[in-house]
C-alpha cells in the first residue's frame, strides 16, 4: 500500500486528463511497464540535486498533486446461464429476435445502471462460435452472444472471465471466447474485460479501468477450472489462487500503476454459507499486498463481508461471495444473491477508502417446476405473491433446500450480510 501512496503524486500527471473507459493496450511495454519506466526516471532525475548538483525537474516533480477522486461502484456475482435461462429468454423473445435477456434482468437495471464502474463475474463461456454448441449444462457451458448484449445495455462496463468453467470448450472455446469479447471491446469503448488471457504477455498487461479522473487495476483469479487445463503447447493464460507469488507480483505491480486495485476472487467452497480458512487467509494476503477491494465469487450462495486492516492503519475490503446475480439452480439458498453498491475515494496523498458499503438483495425466480420465465426481483421489489408463485417447491425434493417463503428468505440474508451493510428497501 505505501507504494501506492508515494507513486500517485509521481503518476497522476500520466494518469489524468484521460477519458473514462479501458486504456487500450497491445502490450505490456506500451503502457503499464511504460508507466513505471517513466516514473522511475522521473524520480531517479529529481534525486539529483541531493549531492548538492541541480536538479532541473525537482520543481516539476514535486509540484505533481493527485487531485483525488471518488468512484460509485455496483458489483454483481456469478451471471450463470444456465438451459432455463436462456430458454426463459427465447420464449420471452419477439418478433425477429432469438432471446430476449432483458426480459430476466430489467428489474435491476435500474441497480446497475447508477454506477460508475460496474462489474459482473461472467460464469458462462460466450463463444459466439457457430461450430460450438450453445449448452448450459453444468461443466459444458456456452451462451448466446445476446448475452453480452443484454449486460452492455444493463450498465456492466467490466466483466471477469476468471472463473471455473472458462475451459468449459476447451482450448478452442476459450479462444473464440476471447475473440468475442475483443470484438466487444471494440464497439464499447467503455468496456473492460479481464481473467483469462491469450497468452503471458497479456496475462502481464494489467488492465486498467480510467474513470472520475481515476485509474482503476482489474485483476482475476480463479481457484479451478474443474480439472481441465491448458496444455503445454497453448500460449492460453488462467492465473490460479495457488499461484500466490504471481498474485503478489500483480497486486504489486497494479499499486504502482493504478490508483485503485480491485480483485476478482473465484474461490470457496460451493453451497456453503461460510468462507473457508483458506479464503480468509488469502484475502489478508491480498489486501496486505495492495488489493483495496476483493469480489469474491464461486460459492453460487451469498456469503459475509468485511474490512480487512493492514498493519500501517489502512484497510481493504472484501465481500467473500456475492452469489449468483442469475441461475436456474434448485437450492433456496442459491437463488438469493447480493448486489454490491460502494463508493471508493481517494484522496490528494492517493489514500483509499471503501466507504458507504450497501449490499442489495436479489432473488432469482422462476415461476414452476419446469423453470420457466427466469428473472430477476430485487428483495425491495419482492412479497407474498411472488412467493406463493415461486416454482422452487416444485423443482426439488429436499425440505432443507425447498423452503421457500419470506421469513426463509430473509434468515438466509441475515446469515450471511451483516445488517451495518444491508439495503432492503
Amino acid at each position: 500500500m505505501l507504494n501506492k501512496k508515494i507513486l500517485a503524486a509521481g503518476l497522476s500527471f500520466m494518469l489524468l486528463g484521460t477519458a473514462a473507459g479501458c486504456r487500450s493496450i497491445e502490450n505490456p511495454d506500451s503502457a503499464a511497464a511504460a508507466k513505471i519506466a517513466e516514473f522511475q526516471a522521473a524520480t531517479t532525475e529529481n534525486k539529483a540535486g541531493m549531492d548538492g548538483n541541480p536538479a532541473p525537474e525537482e520543481a516539476t516533480i514535486a509540484t505533481v498533486k493527485q487531485n483525488g477522486g471518488e468512484i460509485r461502484v455496483i458489483a454483481a456475482g456469478d451471471n450463470m446461464i444456465q438451459t432455463a435461462v436462456f430458454t426463459s429468454a427465447s420464449a420471452n423473445a419477439s418478433g425477429s429476435d432469438v432471446y430476449d435477456f432483458g426480459y430476466c434482468y430489467k428489474n435491476v437495471k435500474d441497480i446497475i445502471s447508477k454506477g460508475d464502474l460496474n462489474i459482473i463475474n461472467q460464469e458462462t463461456l460466450i463463444c459466439d462460435n457457430p461450430n460450438i454448441e450453445i449448452s448450459g449444462n453444468r461443466g459444458d457451458f456456452n451462451s448466446p452472444s445476446e448475452v453480452g448484449d443484454a449486460l452492455i445495455s444493463l450498465g456492466f462496463n467490466a466483466v471477469s472471465m476468471g472463473n471455473d468453467h472458462v475451459l468449459d470448450k476447451g482450448e478452442g472455446g476459450l479462444e473464440s471466447c476471447l475473440d468475442y469479447w475483443d470484438e466487444m471491446m471494440e464497439a464499447n469503448s467503455g468496456l473492460t474485460v479481464y481473467g483469462a488471457y491469450k497468452n503471458i504477455d497479456d496475462m502481464n498487461n494489467i488492465r486498467l479501468h480510467e474513470v472520475n479522473g481515476l485509474t482503476v487495476a482489474l485483476l482475476a483469479y480463479t481457484e479451478s477450472t474443474n480439472g481441465k487445463s491448458v496444455s503445454d503447447e497453448s500460449e492460453l493464460r488462467i492465473v490460479y489462487t495457488y499461484e500466490t507469488e504471481l498474485i503478489k507480483e500483480q497486486i504489486e505491480t497494479a499499486n504502482e500503476i493504478a490508483d485503485v486495485v480491485i480483485v476478482s476472487a473465484h474461490w470457496g467452497t460451493e453451497d456453503s454459507l461460510e468462507p473457508t480458512e483458506g479464503t480468509k487467509t488469502l484475502a489478508k494476503d491480498m489486501v496486505n499486498w495492495g488489493a483495496d477491494v476483493i469480489l469474491g465469487t464461486n460459492p453460487h450462495v451469498p456469503q459475509t463481508m468485511e474490512y480487512l486492516t493492514r498493519e500501517d492503519g489502512s484497510q481493504g475490503f472484501v465481500f467473500y461471495s456475492l452469489g449468483n446475480f442469475i441461475s436456474s439452480q434448485s437450492y433456496n439458498i442459491n437463488l438469493i444473491g447480493e448486489i454490491a453498491d460502494f463508493n471508493i475515494s481517494v484522496d490528494a496523498m492517493g489514500e483509499v477508502k471503501i466507504e458507504d458499503i450497501k449490499v442489495i438483495p436479489v432473488i432469482t425466480q422462476y415461476d414452476d417446476g419446469y423453470l420457466s420465465n427466469v428473472r430477476l426481483i430485487p428483495y425491495s421489489q419482492y412479497n407474498e405473491s411472488l412467493c406463493e408463485a415461486h416454482g422452487l417447491p416444485k423443482a426439488v425434493y429436499d425440505p432443507l433446500y425447498a423452503e421457500w417463503s419470506m421469513e426463509r428468505i430473509k434468515e438466509i440474508i441475515d446469515a450471511a450480510i451483516p445488517a451495518e451493510f444491508q439495503k432492503l428497501d
